[in-house]
């Protein structure tokens, strides 16, 4: 297949993960289907998960078709190149287009790229799902593919300046595929591939590379796992608030008018 926008784009990124000395660390690439269609489920800790994402599809020759806000599409650089890609819009006020965009293309035996947890986890563990990557599976009758991500955000992350310090790690990890029996309960499945994740997500910190630089950077490590980084609880907390002050902020907005 032709790719004249995505193949590119690739080989950009590759050059600047060269130049920045990414260690990328992936298992799991035999994971991926050879053809066919599926829906990518990934955790969410940076912003260049995206990207970086791709790449334990690439000994397979896969590409990743990802769901993204339609902000990225409207921009005038970014969206070009996003619909180059053929990527997948997701128009918060038109969520029903975007979903039924994302089931055709997985029945034309694309790969879907999905992050249930919607937004980046500043707890960086994972958050709650939401059931959409469960129910885009289950209708268009394909494969879930977990994967998780461990350290892109010690490079690029919510709420942090941006640490482009050569030779920092990544590591990738790609789950067993696993198909939803038709008419499955997307609550349930979605449940399920919570945990597989959650495994996942386990094995990519337990094996991660990546060291603390001083005895105060522990901001990127989980409280649970004895780091600064906030509780879950509080970083839901915080993404609620956000939440609440747009929604007040558009509503004042259409108040005005």
């Amino acid at each position: 297949m032709s790719e004249p926008v995505y193949r590119p784009v690739i080989g950009f990124a590759r050059s600047v993960f060269a130049a920045l000395d990414l260690k990328l660390d992936i298992t799991g690439s035999e994971h991926v289907p050879s053809a066919g269609g599926g829906v990518v489920a990934m955790n969410h800790t940076g912003y260049l998960d995206f990207a970086l994402a791709g790449f334990a599809f690439r000994p397979r020759k896969r590409l990743v078709r990802f769901m993204a806000k339609k902000e990225v599409f409207d921009h005038k650089i970014s969206g070009p190149l996003m619909r180059g890609m053929k990527h997948i819009p997701v128009d918060r006020e038109a969520g029903g287009n975007s979903y039924a965009a994302a089931v055709d293309a997985c029945r034309r035996g694309e790969l879907v790229g999905v992050f249930p947890e919607a937004t980046i986890s500043q707890s960086f563990e994972l958050k709650e799902f939401k059931s959409g990557a469960a129910r885009m599976a289950t209708e268009a009758g394909v494969p879930l593919i977990p994967v998780v991500l461990w350290g892109s955000q010690r490079v690029m992350t919510k709420g942090r300046k941006r640490d482009f310090r050569r030779g920092q790690s990544i590591r990738i990890v790609v789950g067993e595929p696993f198909s939803p029996p038709p008419g499955s309960d997307p609550v349930v499945v979605t449940q399920d591939l919570k945990a597989r994740m959650q495994v996942l997500l386990e094995q990519a910190r337990s094996t991660y590379q990546g060291t603390q630089r001083d005895a105060d950077d522990t901001w990127w490590i989980p409280a649970s796992a004895g780091g600064t980084a906030p509780t879950l609880e509080a970083a839901e907390a915080e993404d609620a608030q956000v939440r609440a002050d747009r929604a007040a902020k558009r509503a004042a907005g259409g108040a005005a008018h």
